[in-house]
């Protein structure tokens, strides 16, 4: 937003210099990028008289002129216009100064071997014109010509200063003139000026079907204001000055007065030829345009529309339009159309003034690649209060400025309810806000006037209550003073942060990481030292995921993408591991070894299913190992992955389990595990099923794993879970035993060591799988394991009875359990 400080001025009694009031106003939120001068443009150029106008001795295009600019002495220029003679008044550059426009300093020269002291300017040379076919002639630029030597900058409005505004989504107040004058006039205490509020004009129902109001009640408000008589030409020098600051160019004054309006109230408006849509509509209705043969609908597939600025889009579903007699005569909020618009034959036209939907304007202008000034004001969200007032304000400069007669207007608006006062409590605002600091350093409340005059400078209606205000939030904050606290923080923000006193908790208490975050962390530094980098991927993908097993309906959409590939959040971790794989082994990687720890959502869920999740990916060779293997990538087995796995979970001393898994898509249906903690499922491991592997070009032995982190680490800061217990060194010796069986294959050795652990007690202590066997010596469908059981008792050595008793009970709870039998 490019802000006039002469504008400002009249809108806000504000003396402020330029970069005190930018400093200012971006402490307070609205960043100022830059401030130009416009009276940089001309410094140093001044009126001057062409006395004498000779021919150039060597040169056929160049004059040697005698100007006189009031000095002593008249200046000899070399000039090489068409349009310079004798008798006219100029715009001299003299010796010494710089015209930015052109990135020119103005030294004496000599041309073509006669001496030039400065240079008669055009337009262009000024900063004023993107192109000039000669030198501006004062005597036909100006109503009169000042005294020679007088300044010319003033002369062409370069005496401004011209504030560039950064303005945030959640304020649109700041993209209008008098959303800043507001603002200005809270930080600075000055009293606002703003111009009396034109007169109401009265409005008819619009005669549209049901239909077309319910889509116009989606956005708020739709009206046209028809209006006759009315002459095109060139708006005054005053209103194309102010659009040529604020960035605008000039058209006609139509044109230029709902540009005006806009930047004066943030409401775009539009002008309609109203001869142009009888024309669209087929001349029906007796050559007049007829309010009832308005639309506003979605655009059709490949719908063509060509717009005012000449380009021509072919339209989809996500554009939306506004229709006469079913022709696209605009596009919604963004631009106007090329069968529509007013030009110099314009005698009558339909003044447009709407609300509509933010995220439609954002989908109808991202759609055919347009962002406009009107789009970037709609996108952010406009108050409907003030667009028919805007309205109403264009239609007094098009009488003043074109003659204009109004012929009546028809609106439809969706009836919502009042917003209720928002209640602002004295001691909730100094409680969280703290007291002030005065200029002796004695700290007290802010003064309720302070607080009321800031509030009633940014339009609020304040009515005390016996615990503070009842506060009316004008319709142009309405989009962020919502809550009790955005008024504390709109005072605070305005009184300046640096004001209030500073001070630490009571009591001050040390700090630290919960058991959650410590367990995280180990957690993380785990799994990096056995091998694993930590990545962190975008969590927004496409609508569908390319795993098998992928359900769309899991994958929660956002309501405004930017792109269809980034236009929903992820429901897994995998999904972008599996490509980093896949991009690091396509670049001469001999491995990727990855985990990532992070939120995944589930649109099924009620909440949206935010859920922490560990996944990881292990595939390939670690290039610090290739001197183990004399220089050859080797892939671990399954074993060996699984126990990379197995080192994070043991870090946090959890009890684990591996159950038998088949139904999982992305996973070998042989070679996967489900991870049980305490009993209770917690994620999978596996090697990567063979359609998988080939899909992303990855070798058969890749490895996935993925963990419920909330789960995790409910088991692993369970009470003592990391407090190392005590226990004495042994001193009687222990007894070792084999025990080999022979059972179903499918029997886990996890649940026969679980089961001998559990028989054993109290003199078992310890158990360990040493062996399996599958092959001639056993029946089919059967296997051999093997266990290494070591006995103790604490206190004394115990005897060949004792152990052989508890040896085979463990034996007798095996072949009870599993069917085991003890191998020959």
């Amino acid at each position: 937003m490019r802000v006039s400080l002469q504008w400002l001025r009249e809108l806000v009694a504000c003396d402020l210099p330029a970069d005190e009031l930018a400093e200012r106003l971006s402490v307070a939120g609205f960043e100022v990028e830059e401030i130009e001068d416009l009276a940089a443009r001309a410094a140093g150029v001044v009126v001057g008289h062409v006395q004498n106008r000779d021919q150039h001795p060597n040169a056929d295009k160049l004059s040697v002129c005698t100007v006189d600019i009031g000095g002593a002495e008249p200046l000899q220029i070399v000039c090489g216009a068409k349009n310079v003679r004798a008798g006219i008044h100029v715009a001299v550059a003299t010796v010494g100064s710089y015209l930015p426009a052109v990135d020119l300093t103005i030294k004496p020269a000599e041309l073509r071997g006669v001496a030039s002291s400065g240079m008669i300017c055009s337009l262009s040379e000024l900063g004023l014109a993107d192109r000039s076919d000669g030198i501006v002639i004062l005597d036909e630029a100006l109503e009169s010509v000042p005294a020679l030597g007088t300044p010319v900058g003033p002369l062409f409005g370069l005496d401004d200063q011209v504030l560039e505004l950064a303005i945030t989504a959640n304020r649109p107040d700041g993209l209008s003139m008098q959303g800043i004058a507001r603002e200005v006039a809270a930080l600075s205490g000055g009293a606002l000026t703003l111009p009396a509020a034109a007169p109401a004009i009265k409005a008819k129902a619009l005669p549209v079907e049901a239909t077309v109001q319910e889509r116009i009640e989606a956005g708020g408000l739709f009206s046209v204001t028809a209006l006759s008589s009315l002459k095109v030409a060139p708006s005054p020098q005053w209103l194309q000055s102010r659009l040529e600051r604020a960035g605008l160019r000039p058209i006609n004054n139509v044109v230029d007065i709902t540009n005006l309006v806009m930047l004066e109230f943030g409401q775009p408006l539009h002008a309609f030829d109203a001869a142009k849509l009888a024309a669209v509509g087929g001349g029906e209705g007796g050559g007049q345009a007829d309010p009832a043969r308005l639309d506003l609908r979605s655009a059709r597939p490949g719908e063509a529309f060509k717009a005012l600025d000449a380009s021509e889009h072919s339209l989809g579903e996500d554009a939306w339009v506004v229709s006469y007699a079913d022709q696209a005569i605009a596009l919604a909020g963004v631009i106007g159309g090329d069968n529509s618009c007013v030009d110099d034959s314009t005698t009558s036209i339909w003044l447009e003034a709407a609300m509509f939907a933010p995220q439609t304007v954002r989908r109808s202008a991202r759609s055919v690649g347009l962002r406009t000034d009107a789009s970037s004001r709609f996108e952010k969200g406009l108050p409907r209060e003030v667009t028919l007032t805007a309205a109403d304000r264009a239609v007094q400069l098009l009488q003043e400025l074109c003659g204009a007669e109004v012929e009546g207007r028809w609106c439809h608006e969706r009836q919502d309810s009042a917003r209720p006062p928002l209640s602002l409590r004295s001691d909730a605002l100094h409680n969280l806000l703290g007291p002030v600091v005065d200029a002796d350093a004695n700290e007290s409340d802010l003064p309720d006037a302070e607080i009321e005059q800031i509030l009633t400078a940014l339009g609020c209606t304040l009515t005390p209550d016996d615990e503070g205000w009842q506060v009316q939030v004008p319709p142009s904050r309405a989009m962020d003073l919502q809550r009790e606290v955005d008024l504390i923080e709109e005072v605070a923000r305005l009184v300046g942060y640096d004001r209030f006193a500073s001070h630490l908790p009571d009591p001050i208490e040390p700090g630290g990481l919960s058991d959650e975050q410590q367990a995280e962390r180990r957690l993380r530094r785990i799994l990096s030292a056995a091998g694993l980098q930590e990545t962190c991927s975008l969590s927004l993908g496409p609508a569908q995921s390319e795993r098998p097993g992928a359900d769309p309906a899991n994958r929660l959409p956002l309501a405004n993408p930017l792109l269809a590939d980034y236009s929903h959040l992820r429901d897994s971790l995998v999904d972008e591991l599996l490509a980093s794989a896949q991009r690091n082994l396509q670049a001469g990687r001999s491995g990727f070894w990855a985990f990532e720890l992070g939120n995944v959502f589930d649109a099924t869920a009620k909440d949206g299913g935010q859920r922490l999740q560990l996944a990881g990916v292990i595939c390939g060779a670690r290039q610090a190992e290739l001197w183990s293997s004399s220089g050859k990538p080797r892939s671990l087995d399954y074993f060996e992955a699984r126990g990379v796995i197995q080192q994070a979970l043991e870090s946090l001393k959890l009890p684990v389990e591996d159950r038998r898994l088949s139904d999982e898509p992305l996973l070998h249906p042989g070679r996967a595990a489900q991870v049980v903690i305490e009993g209770r499922p917690t994620g999978w491991f596996g090697q990567a099923h063979p359609e998988l592997a080939e899909r992303y070009n990855l070798p058969a032995a890749t490895y996935l794993f993925q963990l419920d982190v909330p789960q995790l680490l409910g088991a692993a800061t369970r009470r003592n879970r990391w407090q190392p217990a005590f226990a004495p060194f042994a001193t009687v010796p222990a007894s070792e035993r084999d025990l080999a069986l022979v059972l179903p294959s499918t029997t886990a050795s996890g649940q026969l060591l679980h089961a001998i652990r559990k028989a054993g007690k109290p003199l078992l202590e310890q158990a360990e799988l040493v062996d399996r066997y599958e092959g001639e010596q056993v029946a089919a469908g059967s296997c051999s394991q093997a266990f290494r059981l070591r006995y103790r008792d604490p206190k004394r050595t115990l005897t060949d009875a004792e152990v052989d008793s508890a040896h085979d009970k463990i034996r007798a709870a095996l072949e009870k359990q599993f069917d085991a039998q003890l191998r020959a």
